[in-house]
């Protein structure tokens, strides 16, 4: 039975939730497939997650309120003024939380990077990025050992921001999982949810991201 001080709301998309989920087959796989050398998947896949992250990052503008970044981006004293609020006892947040936010930002940002520099890495055997003929040897191979490097750091924020989720469900009882699956999440009364942006909308975002990676990849290899 639910606590009658709270109530449920509309908090995540469908095309918030899809990209989250793929997003999380697509960077298993990704990290199966490079530790595992299935390169040729690697590359592909990587593509694809490029494509994805160029959705999130206009649907960051044009998409729900939860979905954009001007409402869960914040400064030092927002951030600073959620974790006193915290500490005092369970906070339900509409969406992400500015210290939270931190970690998407840090997620979003670093798998971008990766997705980036993978277009121009090499093994010096078999397999070159798409746009490895773009640069020099010993600038793919310094992209290379960077994008190396990134993938490390990806497990690293991975497992912080798994932490985090597991923190905030067990101790803060922050139905965040659920609300990611199901859109919805119970805050406390008087907080309002979303109203949520056309699924259409989402669709042509997602055409359009797709225009941009591939038309933009055509366009360097030709």
């Amino acid at each position: 039975m639910h606590d009658d001080a709270t109530t449920e709301v509309k908090v995540w998309d469908h095309a918030v939730r899809l990209f989250h989920w793929v997003l999380v087959v697509g960077v298993a796989t990704l990290w199966f497939s490079g530790e595992f050398g299935h390169l040729d998947l690697h590359m592909v896949l990587g593509v694809w997650v490029l494509a994805l992250l160029v959705f999130r990052l206009i649907w960051g503008f044009a998409g729900s309120p939860t979905a954009r970044f001007s409402h869960f981006v914040r400064g030092p004293g927002a951030i600073l003024a959620y974790v006193r609020a915290a500490r005092s006892g369970a906070v339900r947040s509409v969406g992400h939380n500015p210290l939270g936010a931190l970690s998407v930002l840090g997620l979003l940002g670093l798998l971008t990077a990766q997705a980036a520099t993978g277009l121009f890495t090499t093994d010096d055997i078999f397999t070159n990025g798409p746009l490895t003929h773009l640069v020099s040897s010993k600038v793919a191979a310094t992209l290379s050992s960077l994008h190396r490097l990134g993938g490390k750091l990806v497990l690293f924020l991975v497992f912080v921001h798994l932490s985090a989720v597991a923190f905030y469900t067990l101790v803060k009882k922050d139905d965040m999982i659920r609300a990611m699956i199901t859109g919805t999440k119970r805050v406390p009364e008087g907080v309002d949810g979303i109203r949520f942006a056309s699924p259409l909308l989402a669709v042509a975002v997602a055409v359009l991201a797709c225009a941009v990676v591939w038309g933009g990849l055509l366009l360097l290899k030709g």
